[in-house]
């Protein structure tokens, strides 16, 4: 992709949390943002605080994780790793952290611009003139991002074999260090470069494959049927700056990646090929000449897409390389989509047509066994709890409680956990909501925790009851105070004529007590105790083979103990 260059190197920063960062007492009523609605822990217990720091004993394996934490937990166990109770989280480049927000944010390609490749050449000759890029600079963001979009797609649990075919110029060197993140992703690459290049960037690129024992195949040691050994094919040939035919090896490699649409005619397994910029064969401008080219399923577009990614028709295409300056977008009037996040990657095309009934995940997690949980469940919530906040989950304490009124219909809604202990689980809300009327009629309730990245939930069920009126004054005056207007405005869950009403109720509330004077507590705010009488604890496992732990409680000697029974999936 990239014009040879000065040599640069670049080093990408990772976010790390580690159990070993969480003090081991929870002030759930800090779970906010300075809005007041409550976040992850991990932006206030960042590894970068001054109050803070790694444990020095902590060994940092050589995985991101595109895939989940429990996931990522089961492969470093199962290579000697030593695990800690807690789990290791490595925030990833991809927008996996709060979900595939890669899949969500689809932006309509008639209104994205399109390079030719005269447009394209001119704007790597600005990046690496006067705005100061290195090829190699701009090849480990290619590299990144070309990873990135892939762990968005496919799954490392059941995409894991990747085969990478890099040709002899910079979209080869893309290939190669796309190669090296899809390892450190956790994926098992494997890379075929038949002409390489006797330059030192690339010959860097190599050794850094090789220190990963990344294998290296030649065209003659690839299997016959490439179906059958790999899950992804990375197509990293050739980009837009190439011309006329291409010549042996490659010719015979692209006929081999085109020839795989004969097993999706007949309805056999076909790894998916992933296209660097440009399908390897297609014209940069006018795309897939003669129809008889590679037809890649993922189609990773570097800088701006080209004008043969019109002719894409595949399910996914992606844009990469965030890192256009403005003076750029200026110049060539670029419309470029947002990145979400921090992604080096963001969906483009057309939304995709989902069968639901073919979206589903195969977990895969550490087994959890009788004889290694808590006999207090209490306990056993409180070391999954501080998981879910060492794996800088959004929002862990976020929970769905169910309650059930007079009339026997349920209803559930998302609260915030806001403390517990033995005494059970505590939440704050509006005495007089729907929920609140259905506990005064039925005292019975449970609470859901799930926890996506790491495959598990728990389920808590029990009885309810009104906290004390000196804890609902304690909480209410730790809240931010545009919280505290918050909770007097809000006659939760009645008719509003519109918005508009809040915010001028909610205006002259704050102006009223703009002299920081005392907020009063409304009498119809404050919190609840649920006191669990159950619980179950679920975990995510391979072919719906789920774990499920129950705890029921049982007499022994005149005291309360915990039963532990295993439920069948």
């Amino acid at each position: 992709m990239w014009n040879l260059g000065r040599k640069s190197r670049i080093m990408t920063c990772l976010s790390i949390a580690h159990h070993s960062l969480v003090p081991p007492i929870f002030n759930l009523s800090n779970l906010r943002n300075p809005s007041g609605s409550p976040h992850s822990l991990l932006s206030k217990l960042s590894p970068f605080s001054p109050s803070l720091s790694l444990s020095p004993s902590l060994v940092l394996p050589s995985y991101l994780t595109a895939n989940s934490t429990a996931n990522k937990l089961t492969r470093l166990s199962a290579q000697g790793f030593p695990l800690p109770s807690s789990s290791l989280a490595i925030r990833s480049f991809c927008s996996k952290v709060s979900g595939r927000m890669g899949d969500r944010v689809i932006q309509n390609p008639d209104s994205i611009s399109y390079l030719g490749q005269r447009e394209a050449a001119e704007i790597d000759e600005l990046l690496m003139g006067p705005l100061g890029f290195s090829v190699d600079q701009l090849m480990e963001l290619a590299g990144l991002s070309v990873a990135t979009s892939i762990a968005e797609v496919y799954k490392a649990g059941e995409y894991n074999r990747v085969l990478a075919i890099c040709g002899p110029g910079n979209n080869g060197g893309d290939g190669l260090v796309a190669a090296r993140h899809l390892h450190h992703f956790g994926y098992k690459p494997v890379v075929c470069y038949p002409k390489r290049t006797p330059k030192p960037l690339y010959s860097g690129l190599v050794t850094q494959i090789e220190s990963l024992s990344i294998p290296f195949l030649s065209v003659e040691d690839l299997p016959s049927d490439l179906s059958k050994d790999f899950d992804i094919l990375v197509d990293a040939m050739f980009g837009f700056s190439f011309h006329g035919t291409p010549r042996p090896p490659f010719d015979d490699l692209i006929q081999r990646l085109v020839s795989l649409r004969h097993y999706d005619q007949a309805r056999q397994k076909s790894p998916a090929i992933v296209s660097v910029d440009i399908p390897s064969g297609w014209h940069v401008e006018e795309g897939d000449i003669g129809g008889k080219g590679i037809k890649p399923d993922l189609l990773v577009s570097l800088t701006a897409p080209k004008l043969c990614a019109k002719k894409f028709c595949g399910p996914h295409h992606f844009l990469g390389g965030r890192f256009v300056p403005p003076s750029i977008v200026d110049k060539y009037n670029l419309r470029l989509p947002a990145y979400p996040g921090n992604s080096m990657c963001v969906r483009i095309g057309k939304p995709l047509k989902i069968d639901i009934s073919a979206l589903r995940e195969n977990y895969i997690s550490p087994e959890l066994l009788e004889e290694q949980v808590e006999a207090d469940p209490i306990d056993q919530f409180r070391k999954w709890f501080d998981d879910a906040v060492a794996a800088g989950l959004r929002e862990p304490n976020a929970m769905a409680l169910s309650t059930v009124g007079k009339q026997g219909k349920p209803s559930s809604r998302m609260v915030l956990l806001k403390g517990f202990d033995k005494d059970g689980f505590v939440w704050y809300t509006n005495y007089e909501s729907r929920k609140a009327s259905e506990l005064s009629d039925n005292f019975h309730a449970s609470l859901l925790f799930y926890w996506d990245g790491l495959n598990r939930q728990v389920r808590v069920e029990g009885s309810v009851q009104k906290v004390s009126d000196e804890e609902s004054e304690q909480y209410f005056h730790s809240r931010p105070r545009g919280s505290q207007v918050g909770a007097i405005v809000s006659k939760q869950s009645t008719v509003v004529l519109g918005r508009h009403v809040l915010r001028q109720q909610y205006k002259e509330l704050e102006e009223k007590f703009s002299d920081g004077s005392m907020i009063p507590k409304p009498k119809h705010w404050g919190g609840y105790r649920l006191q669990p009488e159950l619980f179950e604890f679920w975990q995510g496992q391979q072919s719906r083979l789920h774990d499920r732990l129950l705890y029921s409680p049982r007499e022994v000697d005149g005291q309360r103990v915990w039963n532990i029974e295993r439920l069948a999936p």
